[in-house]
């Protein structure tokens, strides 16, 4: 019986050299696992961190009490969970999950926003009628000044220019502008019932005013010193939150209480498509290319998601109790 020759140094070194480029050449030749789905659970006080690929809940981070909504910072390298009745922001590594640090002492962020120059970071207190106006220095964030508002705010728009903080207040039915220069209010409009997002449109010139206590979305001409209200897209019952398709043409609204999300054409302001998705549908996310739509299910404890192609809801994923918003890092364009 022969026995194999021991290889000799050289050969071993041969062979060990192959092993390596083969093993590098295979990581290369693997896709890089895509960011995953964040979705907080309001009523949990978690963030449900859900893997694009398999669709399934891959962990579930501990926060502080009723998230609703979360935001990037400028430099793309955290994403800001805000925790409105814990009074803190929950900073998390948008590519692993990894919780980066928890800054406390931020009072009622229910709604919160950067200015496009990265200066300002504007929280909307919902339960205690203030906008907090804060200096963003890259990493610490330092309070200049708390407005007293009207009832509920709700939802943040910031313009292009970083001049001006658009808030709602959802039960006074008001919409205001802060000018964040002075932290001052410059005007304050009456709306129908109920505003809660806003989204700027036409350089935003048009603020689109989603009404939730209503049946579509109100239009507000804001060129001027004082705001117009011009019309109304009628999208549906309960129509809340907004989210660019990312294609510079169209936006969606979802109409919490119609069941349904409505997409609307921004050259002629009118409903081009309605999607039907159960179960209250809330916060939304686009995927990078523009082809699929995530929606938190806010009554269903679910992520549905939306073929945009077909329509159609084509899977949903079991999350964690009143899903409110939802991101992801692999995203298209927001604006």
């Amino acid at each position: 019986m022969r026995f194999l020759a021991r290889p000799n140094g050289r050969l071993a070194a041969f062979l060990f050299s192959c092993l390596t480029v083969w093993a590098a050449q295979s990581a290369a030749a693997a896709p890089p696992e895509p960011p995953p789905i964040f979705v907080l659970n309001s009523l949990d006080a978690s963030v449900s961190v859900i893997n694009p690929v398999d669709w399934t809940e891959k962990q579930r981070i501990a926060t502080g009490k009723e998230p609703h909504h979360i935001y990037m910072t400028p430099d793309e390298k955290s994403v800001i969970v805000a925790n409105s009745a814990g009074d803190s922001l929950t900073f998390l590594n948008p590519r692993t999950a990894e919780v980066q640090r928890v800054v406390y002492g931020i009072i009622d962020p229910y709604q919160l926003q950067f200015s496009r120059d990265m200066k300002w970071f504007v929280t909307a207190a919902n339960r205690l009628n203030h906008v907090d106006v804060y200096r963003w220095d890259g990493k610490d964030l330092k309070l200049v000044k708390r407005i007293a508002t009207g009832k509920t705010p709700s939802h943040i728009w910031i313009d292009h220019t970083s001049t001006v903080a658009y808030v709602t207040m959802q039960d006074s039915d008001e919409l205001i502008a802060v000018d964040l220069a002075t932290q001052t209010i410059r005007w304050r409009t009456t709306t129908g019932a109920m505003p809660a997002d806003i989204y700027g449109v036409h350089n935003d010139r048009t603020l689109l005013v989603g009404l939730t206590g209503s049946d579509g979305v109100q239009v507000f001409d804001v060129a001027g010193a004082e705001p117009k209200l011009v019309g109304k897209i009628l999208t549906g019952k309960g129509a809340h939150a907004f989210r660019s398709a990312g294609d510079g043409k169209s936006v969606f609204v979802s109409n919490r209480v119609a069941n349904t999300i409505s997409r609307i054409d921004l050259a002629t302001l009118k409903v081009s498509a309605t999607y039907a998705v159960p179960g209250g549908p809330d916060c939304m996310d686009v995927s990078a290319d523009g082809k699929t739509l995530y929606v938190t299910s806010r009554w269903a404890k679910k992520l549905s998601v939306i073929d945009l192609d077909s329509q159609k809801v084509v899977r949903q994923v079991n999350v964690g109790r009143s899903p409110h918003g939802v991101w992801t890092l692999a995203h298209a364009k927001r604006i």
